[in-house]
C-alpha cells in the first residue's frame, strides 16, 4: 500500500531504539527522510546505519536533549535548513519509571514529566509553525495503556502517560484548524533495549537465563501470547502519519496485544 510518505519529512525523538527505531525505519521504507534524536551519539549511528542498510528514504542521525528547550529548538533548524520542510513528529522519547506512591520522590516525578510532557511540548512547539507551512502535517504521541487505567506501583509513569494523552486531544482540538492531525499511541510490551538491560541484570542473578525466555515470559502475561515487536508499533505509527489516516485527530490507539483494560 502507498501511504503516500515519499518525500515527507519526519522528526522521531527517541529513535535511537525500540519503538522509535521501529517507526523511523517504517517510515523511511515508505521514502520519507527521517532525522532521529537521542542522547547517546553511538547508539543512535548505529541505529541510523541500520534503517539506511534496509530502506530508500534518507536518515538523519542528531544528537539532542528533548528535556533542553533551546536544544530542541536547535534540532528542529538544522532538519529544517536541511530539508526544506517538516511535516511528521513522534514524540516518543522517553523510558519506563515505575513505583508504589510512597517511594515516589520529587525528582523521580520531575523527571519523568520534564522528559515526557515536556519534551513533547518543546518538540511540538517547535514544529508546529513548520507543519502549519506546508499545509497541514501529523503529530504522534507515544504513550501507554497505563495512562488510561493505572495499576498499582506505576508512579511516576501513569501520571505522565496521563498527561500525554489528555495533551494529545487538546493539541487536536487547537490544531484542527491547521489541518494538523495529533493522535498518541499507546504501547505495551515491546522488544526495546531497557528490556535487554533488565534481562542483563536478571541473567546475573540466573545464568542458564536467556533472552528469547526471558521475553517469553514477559509474553505469558499479554492476552495474544507474545511480547511485541518494535516494528509492529513502528507500522501504526507509520500510518497515522500517512495520507490514508486523513480523517483520524485526537485518537487514542492500543498497541498491546490486548493488555489494556480499557479501549
Amino acid at each position: 500500500m502507498d501511504l503516500g510518505l515519499q518525500g515527507k519529512v519526519a522528526i522521531v525523538t527517541g529513535g535511537s531504539d525500540g519503538i522509535g527505531k521501529g517507526a523511523a525505519l517504517s517510515l523511511a521504507r515508505e521514502g520519507a527522510k527521517v532525522a532521529i534524536c537521542a542522547r547517546r551519539e553511538d547508539i543512535l549511528e548505529a541505529a541510523a546505519e541500520e534503517i539506511r542498510s534496509q530502506a530508500s528514504g534518507e536518515v538523519e542521525p542528531y544528537v539532542c536533549d528533548v528535556t533542553d528547550e533551546n536544544a530542541v529548538k536547535q534540532f528542529v533548524a538544522h532538519i529544517y535548513e536541511k530539508w526544506g520542510r517538516i511535516d511528521i513528529l513522534v514524540n516518543n522519547a522517553g523510558t519506563s519509571s515505575a513505583m508504589p506512591v510512597e517511594a515516589m520522590t520529587k525528582e523521580t516525578l520531575t523527571s519523568d514529566i520534564t522528559l515526557k510532557v515536556y519534551g513533547a511540548l518543546y518538540t511540538s512547539q517547535a514544529v508546529i509553525p513548520h507543519l502549519r507551512t506546508v499545509g497541514g502535517g501529523r503529530i504522534i504521541n507515544i504513550t501507554t495503556g497505563g495512562g488510561k487505567a493505572p495499576a498499582a506501583s506505576s508512579l511516576p509513569t501513569s501520571l505522565s502517560r496521563a498527561a500525554g494523552i489528555a495533551m494529545t486531544k487538546a493539541m487536536s482540538r487547537d490544531l484542527a484548524k491547521d489541518n494538523i492531525l495529533v493522535n498518541t499511541v499507546c504501547i505495551g510490551l515491546i522488544k526495546a533495549g531497557q528490556h535487554e538491560r533488565r534481562f542483563t541484570t536478571a541473567q546475573a542473578e540466573d545464568s542458564n537465563l536467556n533472552l528469547d525466555a526471558y521475553y517469553d515470559n514477559m509474553g505469558s502475561r499479554v492476552p495474544l501470547g507474545r511480547i511485541g515487536e518494535a516494528g509492529e508499533a513502528g507500522d501504526v505509527i507509520c500510518f497515522l502519519a500517512s495520507d490514508k489516516a486523513s480523517y483520524v485527530t485526537g485518537a487514542s490507539i492500543n498497541v498491546d496485544g490486548g493488555m489494556a483494560p480499557v479501549v
